[in-house]
């Protein structure tokens, strides 16, 4: 599993992989522009475009299987990562979280998860964040209000 910065090249193959029901109830909390590819790439662009937003792409095997990203929300750092469905329970997603702290710093780091997607915590957990509260909000994908946690790392994970 490698990181490397996303392109604009990207966006229709990461399109492809966030064009998932069943993946974007697990997630949840999507974007407006779910199912319309020009909506997509168009609202990508832009986010390419700040510098202060880090957009990575996730390849295994020299495949694209994903994404994830930092980028500040109402002050607070934020991550955030997306795996292709067919690779979910491989250990992708906390791998390429931990190299993506090697990278951010910024502490305290924020996460957000829906309460009911079991896997996505334990991605956070095994990279050191640690569950600081919760809160009810609009999710997107599930057109509902829903629990959401909030995880904070304050120190970088250990090796191990």
């Amino acid at each position: 599993m490698i990181l490397r910065d996303m392109t604009e090249a990207d966006l229709n193959v990461l399109f492809d992989i966030q064009d998932d029901d069943i993946a974007r109830h697990m997630a949840a909390f999507t974007s407006a522009d779910g199912g319309d590819r020009d909506r997509y790439v168009a609202r990508f662009r832009r986010l390419l475009a700040d510098d202060k937003i880090i957009n990575k792409v996730i390849l295994v095997d020299d495949e694209i299987v994903g994404s994830i990203a930092s980028f500040v929300l109402e002050g607070d750092t934020e991550v955030t990562y997306w795996i292709r469905r067919d690779r979910w329970g491989r250990g992708i997603a906390t791998a390429a979280l931990a190299e993506l702290l090697r990278e951010v710093t910024v502490r305290p780091l924020r996460a957000r998860v829906a309460a009911d997607n079991a896997g996505s915590a334990r991605v956070l957990l095994r990279n050191g964040f640690t569950r600081v509260g919760e809160e009810t909000a609009y999710a997107r994908a599930r057109n509902a209000e829903i629990t959401e946690h909030i995880y904070r790392l304050d120190e970088p994970a250990s090796a191990g």
